[in-house]
């Protein structure tokens, strides 16, 4: 079962967002050796650890634009 508001968090929530980075981050760490050798080896797997983190601090921390309109 969904949130009630699950359209408003997919559009604001900085969770998503980065939940989203991180998974491109993880299909390029996938993908990007095949084409190329001048990344170093284990970036795109250090930059989605990063973006993972920060997705989960993101969850925890209030987002003004999440509650613009909440009378609170």
């Amino acid at each position: 079962m969904l949130i009630p508001d699950w359209r408003l968090v997919l559009r604001k929530a900085w969770s998503v967002r980065l939940g989203i980075a991180a998974a491109f981050l993880s299909g390029l760490e996938v993908i990007l050796p095949f084409f190329s050798d001048s990344v170093p080896p284990r970036i795109f797997a250090l930059l989605s650890f990063v973006t993972v983190c920060g997705a989960v601090w993101a969850r925890l921390v209030a987002q003004r634009s999440m509650h613009e309109n909440d009378p609170r």
